[in-house]
């Protein structure tokens, strides 16, 4: 496995734990790696309970990057504590820009990386 695929890796691995802590029931992930371009699809549903936690996602996803932050933080990505928005920054740093659709129970996100 590469390091880019490790990123990836991660990236999932972040996302799906941070929905669990919100009580998701369901969460559906999809990869697709182009020559260029790593593109992550997740659709979860969460309690509406938690709703406050994912009023930021846009901010967190995608607010400003520093490159050399995730590239030198990647591999700590899934090891605080479940719902943390600290985690979702790192996440943030680790991908291009995330187009994010949120309902009242579901967020749908997709997420771009440059390889």
């Amino acid at each position: 496995m590469t390091h880019e695929e490790k990123k990836t890796a991660k990236i999932v691995e972040e996302l799906t734990m941070f929905f669990f802590a919100l009580e998701a029931s369901y969460i559906d992930t999809r990869i697709a790696r182009q020559e260029n371009e790593v593109t992550i699809r997740l659709e979860a549903d969460f309690d509406p309970s938690f709703a406050d936690k994912l009023s930021h996602l846009d901010h967190y996803l995608n607010g400003q990057k520093n490159d050399g932050m995730g590239d030198i933080y990647w591999e700590l990505a899934g090891s605080g504590d479940p719902g943390e928005t600290s985690q979702l920054l790192l996440v943030g740093m680790m991908i291009d820009r995330a187009e994010i659709e949120l309902g009242a129970d579901r967020v749908k996100l997709t997420m771009y990386r440059s390889l």
